[in-house]
């Protein structure tokens, strides 16, 4: 019986080890889920593939760290695209040793942060500048044309298919924009109130006014002077939604809310999207159903 059962653990270490994926490291590696998208859409036509770095859900890279299955991803690829405008900082050493690595925020105007606040508790981020860039479709552009470049530089060979995708894609940044403008030209009320500081690009691209933008994290909730001043703001604006991030905290809101009859919408930030154009259309929608 006992060399029946040592037999039966050895056949399933076996499987168990036969069934174990091998690492593959992949060609390129992207480290938001916009950057990835541009990429993989360039890729089209290849047999180069990107893999996404960050995919957890979440709203903000501020205090992020790598796991060692996502360092072992970065350093086994070839390629490196990042996002760029300060998002990766937390990065910044791994990224140091690399030779290949292709920004797509370079030549871009970054706008500051529209974070406002003032909490109790400290909170200071790592970045002065808003690095949430590809929430514009301009910026989106840009980002696409700036990694097609870098993918061309690293990989010639296929710099027709790069090119011949690129033209595609800028068509779909177009027609994103002109859905918004469409979409958001009649809306009865323009002034946004975030609980993100991220949203600058969106409001900007878009023609609308963000008249406060309060980010809560753990340990950095809004003040009961904040909920005060935005309650004000809204009654003297007459808001009638205010905007949380799709993975961020809704503490805050909820208290307004409940204060302002005002109905909470949760837009997406989308540095871990599977989809750009998705993401994004979900958004203009959302603003339209908000304030329309």
């Amino acid at each position: 019986m006992k060399k029946f059962c040592l037999v039966l653990v050895f056949i399933i270490l076996l499987t168990a080890i036969g069934c174990t994926k091998p690492f593959r490291p992949a060609d390129i590696v992207a480290t938001t889920g916009p950057v990835c998208y541009f990429t993989t859409f360039l890729c089209r036509g290849t047999a180069l593939e990107a893999d996404q770095l960050v995919s957890d859900s979440i709203s903000c890279l501020h205090d992020y760290s790598l796991s060692v299955s996502q360092v072992r991803t970065l350093e086994a690829a070839k390629t490196v695209v990042i996002s760029g405008a300060g998002l990766e900082a937390f990065m910044e050493d791994l990224l140091n040793n690399r030779e290949k690595i292709i920004d797509s925020s370079e030549g871009l105007h970054l706008l500051e942060c529209t974070e406002e606040h003032d909490h109790e508790h400290d909170h200071a981020h790592s970045h002065e500048e808003d690095a949430h860039i590809w929430l514009a479709p301009e910026n989106a552009r840009k980002m696409a044309t700036n990694i097609c470049q870098g993918l061309c530089a690293v990989y010639p060979e296929h710099t027709a298919t790069f090119s011949e995708n690129l033209a595609v894609l800028l068509e779909k940044f177009d027609a994103l924009q002109v859905y918004a403008d469409e979409s958001l030209s009649s809306l009865s009320c323009r002034d946004l109130i975030t609980f993100h500081d991220g949203f600058g690009y969106l409001a900007h691209s878009f023609g609308l006014n963000i008249v406060a933008a309060i980010e809560e994290e753990s340990g950095s909730e809004a003040s009961a002077k904040e909920l005060i001043e935005l309650i004000e703001l809204i009654e003297q604006h007459h808001i009638p939604a205010i905007f949380t991030e799709i993975n961020g905290s809704t503490s805050a809101s909820r208290v307004i809310a409940a204060e302002t009859d005002v109905k909470i919408y949760a837009l997406d930030m989308g540095i871990t999207c599977n989809d750009y154009f998705e993401m994004m259309y979900r958004n203009i929608d959302t603003l339209k159903e908000a304030l329309g």
